[in-house]
């Protein structure tokens, strides 16, 4: 089947749009005709051609956990994956996702798999959720896999979310100081040091200094932003080069501070990702490569496949965890244990539970040094800056005593 867009009138004369399956435009006109509608515009879609533009925009996160919980539950009342595939295209209304579902149902139709249908959609389906897709559908156990994958999609969700909105307020009191101190020695200071540079009198250094330098950020502010700018894209491009990329990671997880952050976050993700696959059925070695594709740091990514490659040999996954050195030891010990007493699954889930109540705790106390450190140096600045312009009407008071 081919999946057709189409534009027509209903019984009252409204203007309907939207996609639907059929053989052939013909049959497609008849298929909306038995629906009550008049068809205007009925044009073939490639799905898997506009899939692969780099434009085009793909399941969002908050649509995909929602689509993946919808999917398991349809699936374990009894209905085929057509029939729910069926179902989501009716019930979704944001027309991307219906186009997504519409192609991934056309590939089921053919007679794909359900997870090589996925594949058709890399931006809306990731490795990890082909793999654990497949594992499902290999073992039997597709809508227990399902809701599995909704909780953790869910939850990585608001990990994301809760980490955003934690450093949102420092992002914006940055910005807000910042701005109040460029206009402060852009706008404000030249007016008012102008009084004192006409009475010829000398200035202390202090205010002499912020002159030269308020002298120097009316001048220079567009090279500036130029130059930051510049920056900017020197910086993105240098790393989308594999080497420089390696290079920066491994500085972020030498920082103090910001490195526990990145390590607890990748870690996190790594156990829960690795204990879904597990317990869908997949296979080690697979579920540790496509649990590395989760891990956005190039070198905990490297790590575990250093790992894959110690587990192919006959290694256990947590001698070779700890052979890399870049995890905390607090997941290896829960490993071995659920090696030792096959409860894998279990283990990593605890370890993913573990590290994310540390990345809270870590964040939190992050966040609590970080706020009063900016609000006294923003302080500090605007005490600079009223010190420079006070100092000379004090000592005029002076003179005039």
């Amino acid at each position: 089947m081919t999946a057709f867009r189409y534009e027509a009138l209903d019984a009252t004369g409204r203007a309907v749009s939207g996609m639907l399956q059929a053989d052939t435009p013909r049959h497609a006109r008849a298929l909306l005709r038995g629906q009550g509608l008049l068809p205007s515009v009925v044009d073939p879609v490639d799905l898997r051609q506009r899939a692969r533009r780099p434009w085009a925009r793909g399941i969002s996160a908050v649509e995909l956990s929602l689509v993946t919980r919808q999917m398991a539950t349809l699936l374990d009342s009894g209905l085929t994956i057509e029939q729910s595939l069926t179902a989501l295209i009716e019930a979704v209304t944001d027309p991307v996702t219906r186009m997504i579902l519409s192609g991934v149902k056309a590939e089921v139709t053919a007679g794909h798999s359900f997870a090589t249908a996925l594949g058709a959609h890399e931006k809306s389906f990731p490795e990890v959720y082909r793999a654990l897709v497949r594992g499902g559908e290999e073992s039997g156990a597709l809508p227990t896999v399902l809701q599995h994958l909704a909780d953790y999609l869910d939850a990585r969700q608001a990990l994301k979310q809760k980490t955003t909105l934690a450093l949102l307020y420092p992002a914006l009191v940055t910005l807000v100081a910042i701005a109040i101190v460029a206009g402060l020695m852009i706008y404000v200071v030249p007016q008012v040091v102008q009084v004192f540079q006409q009475s010829r009198q000398a200035m202390p250094l202090l205010t002499r200094g912020l002159i030269a330098l308020s002298g120097f950020l009316q001048v220079a502010w567009p090279w500036l932003v130029g130059a930051f700018i510049g920056t900017g894209v020197a910086a993105h491009l240098a790393l989308r080069q594999e080497s420089f990329l390696r290079a920066w990671h491994a500085l972020l997880l030498r920082l103090p501070g910001v490195g526990p952050l990145i390590r607890g976050t990748e870690t996190s993700r790594f156990a829960s990702t690795l204990a879904i696959l597990v317990g869908g059925g997949v296979p080690l070695m697979a579920a540790l490569e496509s649990s590395a594709q989760v891990i956005t740091n190039r070198v905990l990514r490297d790590a575990v496949g250093q790992v894959a490659e110690r587990v192919r040999e006959g290694a256990g996954l947590a001698r070779a965890l700890g052979e890399t050195r870049v995890f905390p030891p607090l997941l290896m010990h829960l490993v071995a244990s659920g090696e030792v007493s096959g409860k894998l699954e279990r283990m990593l889930e605890h370890a993913a539970h573990l590290e994310t109540r540390a990345l809270e705790r870590r964040l939190a106390i992050f966040l609590t040094v970080l706020e009063p450190a900016m609000i006294l140096m923003m302080g500090g600045m605007v005490l600079l800056i009223v010190l420079a312009i006070l100092l000379p009407i004090i000592e005029i008071n002076q003179l005039v005593r």
